[in-house]
């Protein structure tokens, strides 16, 4: 990157899109931003950028993965695309120091929680699809997770936590696992908590900061107490 050249000028160039643009700018806006200088946020990019990341993500397992069935493709897709994996992505872009942020988010380092950096990318996604097309979207995404893809696809039948425990517990007759999930905090920087309960006793709990992270935590905290 040249001396002259910024971060957030340098993931612009990146990615295909003026720095200037609009769209860019908020896809690199976070709420706590957005609430404190009266500007939108990227909150409506990411849902958009959630189901175009799916879709490729889906549409790549269709046309290149015959091997996967609606189960074992679902699987794969669920170990490519969630919080951590995106998160980790985001990292690799400098997402966290060039994404705009309220000042209790920067005191709260909020640049390093995986749940806003999986946001923000998911934002950048949505603002390359609609200034670029669906084209430069998918070759994105591919770019950055379409290793992560292949790997996955490789073993397919190897589940994730929530999966795994599930599977167990129905195997022992005691059901399906319930989640109880609280959060605390303000909106743009909520903390949640999640309660794993098998057989009618609450077996563990687990932490994250998104509602889904919380349950993965606390499902993995059960499996290492399953004895039952």
């Amino acid at each position: 990157m040249s001396l002259l050249t910024s971060p957030r000028e340098a993931l612009a160039h990146l990615i295909g899109l003026d720095p200037a643009s609009d769209l860019f700018v908020t896809a690199l806006t976070h709420s706590s931003y957005a609430a404190e200088h009266g500007v939108e946020s990227n909150e409506r990019l990411e849902f958009l950028g959630d189901a175009v990341v799916d879709l490729v993500i889906t549409d790549t397992i269709i046309r290149s993965f015959p091997n996967l069935n609606q189960g074992t493709g679902s699987l794969t897709r669920s170990k490519v695309v969630n919080e951590a994996a995106l998160a980790e992505v985001a990292s690799a872009l400098e997402i966290g120091r060039v994404v705009r942020l309220g000042r209790g988010e920067i005191k709260n380092h909020g640049e390093q929680r995986p749940a806003l950096l999986a946001d923000a990318f998911e934002a950048v996604v949505a603002a390359i699809y609609l200034e670029r097309g669906y084209g430069a979207a998918s070759e994105f995404v591919l770019t950055y997770l379409g290793g992560a893809l292949t790997a996955a696809a490789a073993a397919p039948d190897e589940v994730d936590p929530k999966s795994r425990l599930r599977q167990w517990s129905e195997a022992a007759g005691h059901g399906a696992p319930v989640y109880e999930v609280r959060g605390d905090g303000p909106s743009h920087a909520t903390h949640y908590v999640a309660e794993v309960t098998i057989g009618g006793i609450i077996r563990a709990t687990g932490q994250g900061r998104s509602k889904k992270a919380a349950e993965v935590a606390a499902a993995i905290a059960a499996w290492g107490e399953k004895h039952v």
